[in-house]
Parts: C-alpha cells; sequence; structure tokens
C-alpha cells in the first residue's frame, strides 16, 4: 500500500502543466507521476505542513536495507543533477517522494532492478516554510 501523500496546489498546477507539454504528454514511463497527482490531498502553499517534500524540498532519508543514510533535493527536470543530490521529479525515484512526510517509508525499485525500502528521516528545507512560494 502507497502512503498518503499531500501536494501543494502551485506545484500540482507546474506538474499538470509540464506534463501536457508535447515532449512529455505521451511517455508513459511519466504514468506513475500522473498516478500520484490524481492520488494526492493537494492544499495551499500557505498550509502546507513543514514536514511534507514539495518541489525543490531538502530531505534527509535512511535506506532501509543498507542503513546508508543521505540528502537529496526534488528538483524539476532542468534542475536536477545527480553529482548534487538533486532528482528529476521526471525520475521514479523523484515522482516517489513527492509528498511523503517525515517518518513515512516508501519502497521503490531502482533502475537497475533492485528494490529498495527508503524512510523520510526529515525534511531540512522546504520552500513553502521559508516563504520560498515562488520556487
Amino acid at each position: 500500500m502507497k502512503p498518503s501523500i499531500i501536494v501543494s496546489s502551485t506545484d500540482l498546477e507546474r506538474l499538470e502543466g509540464l506534463l501536457s507539454l508535447p515532449a512529455f504528454r505521451s511517455r508513459s514511463d511519466l504514468d506513475g507521476l500522473r498516478d500520484e497527482l490524481e492520488r494526492a490531498d493537494v492544499r495551499e502553499p500557505a498550509d502546507m505542513p513543514p514536514d511534507v517534500i514539495t518541489m525543490n524540498s531538502r530531505a534527509r532519508f535512511l535506506e532501509q536495507n543498507t542503513s546508508r543514510e543521505y540528502e537529496l533535493t526534488l528538483a524539476y527536470p532542468k534542475d536536477a543533477r545527480a553529482e548534487e543530490g538533486r532528482v528529476s521529479i521526471f525520475s521514479p525515484a523523484g515522482s516517489a517522494l513527492l509528498g511523503l512526510s517525515a517518518g513515512q517509508i516508501i519502497d521503490w525499485k531502482t533502475p537497475d532492478g533492485n528494490a529498495i525500502r527508503l524512510q523520510v528521516l526529515a525534511v531540512t528545507w522546504q520552500p513553502e516554510a521559508n516563504g520560498r512560494f515562488e520556487l
């Protein structure tokens, strides 16, 4: 069962806009993101809990099967840079992280087919919690 997720109305609007562009409209690899957006609890940016991963949020994670901890930033495709820990919302990992809250756990498959379980330890920076509604 997938954990419940919360998405800001601004993120929803921007992501739906991107997904409707001709370059992305028919990409079946983005169906997972479309499904996540459809099931999300949508809130106004000012009403976002500060421990929820929104676009441009930075969060700490624990990979439970290896006990490895790391920090990632959820980014729009144009801003994604793996070497900087900026994961694209259009990647399976990125779409799985959107809307998760601190303490939640998600199972997903890596590009090489391995199953991993990630726990959100903390949202270390969130635009909405910092009054940065334009990000």
